[in-house]
């Protein structure tokens, strides 16, 4: 993993995400800690990289999310060449 992931600073907010239990908790932690251009951002990726698993065309995700084919791509290869934190949830929430 990246050096600047690897801090006492992201070992603790890791630490904290873990805490949370309901969606409510991590609403109100997550819109506390990041902007509302964060917080669409990370929807908008999450939601992209859900259709990709299932299979979905890059075009298809493009028009009907209006997510750039760019930032499609990315999702992509982070789904198919990163770490499996993306298919470890799809897997744990059920995705097919």
């Amino acid at each position: 993993m990246e050096k600047e992931l690897k801090t006492k600073e992201m070992k603790k907010l890791y630490e904290a995400i873990l805490t949370l239990k309901t969606t409510k908790e991590c609403e109100a932690f997550f819109r506390d800690l990041c902007t509302l251009s964060e917080m669409k951002e990370m929807g908008e990726r999450f939601e992209v990289v859900r259709r990709v698993y299932k299979g979905e065309t890059y075009r298809f995700i493009n028009e009907k999310t209006g997510v750039s084919t760019a930032t499609i791509t990315r999702v992509a290869h982070w789904l198919n060449h990163g770490m499996g934190g993306y298919k470890l949830v799809l897997e744990r929430m059920g995705e097919e």
